[in-house]
């Protein structure tokens, strides 16, 4: 096989992978983590579950990755972020509006937070899930840091400030289900508001 086959086979193998966790998600999400097996996983990915062998060997590993994929993403995407060389608000403004716009985000919040609270999942992926949630919050500390020698983010603990403002958007995106939302129109602007000082509001 060709050297450019090989990558082909490997890009198609890729893409079908992420086409099962997106699936995984989905299925988890609406169903709850221990109502799901791999039929289930299959079936909302419209493949056989043979298939779905060919790719992950147990629910755990699809429930692993699946995991670790959605955080290692939004780890990289907010560390992008804590670097660049602009007003700490806007950071923030542009964080939660990119939370709030990703459409799969309900789903993610739903499985991430009944993985760490359910006793029957896998205690190495629960702790595993819970910490790669804490090292999250350090890049949203290093913005609430700058706000705050900008003097424009209320003072406190900057990590404190990174969990409340990261529970807020999880909550509001648990709001924003499909065939559930509120309709009520959420504006980035005024979540930002919150954690401005006194002098910024």
């Amino acid at each position: 096989m060709s050297p450019r086959n090989v990558e082909r086979d490997q890009q198609m193998r890729e893409i079908r992978k992420d086409h099962i966790l997106d699936a995984a998600l989905q299925a988890m999400a609406k169903r709850g983590i221990d109502s799901v097996g791999i039929k289930d996983i299959a079936s909302e990915a419209q493949l056989s579950i043979g298939n779905v062998y060919n790719y992950f060997n147990s629910k755990d590993e699809i429930l692993s990755e699946v995991l670790s994929r959605g955080q290692i993403e939004y780890g990289k995407m907010i560390t992008s972020y804590s670097i660049l060389d602009i007003d700490p608000r806007d950071k923030l403004t542009e964080i939660c509006t990119i939370w709030l716009k990703t459409s799969i985000n309900w789903a993610f919040t739903i499985m991430l937070e009944s993985i760490r609270t359910n006793e029957t999942v896998n205690p190495e992926i629960r702790e595993a899930a819970t910490r790669r949630f804490t090292e999250n919050l350090k890049p949203i500390a290093v913005i609430m840091q700058q706000g705050q020698t900008a003097n424009v983010i209320i003072k406190g603990d900057t990590m404190q400030l990174a969990l409340y403002f990261v529970s807020l958007i999880q909550g509001l995106t648990l709001q924003m289900a499909p065939g559930y939302e509120i309709p009520i129109q959420i504006e980035p602007e005024n979540i930002i508001r919150l954690f401005l000082s006194t002098s910024e509001r």
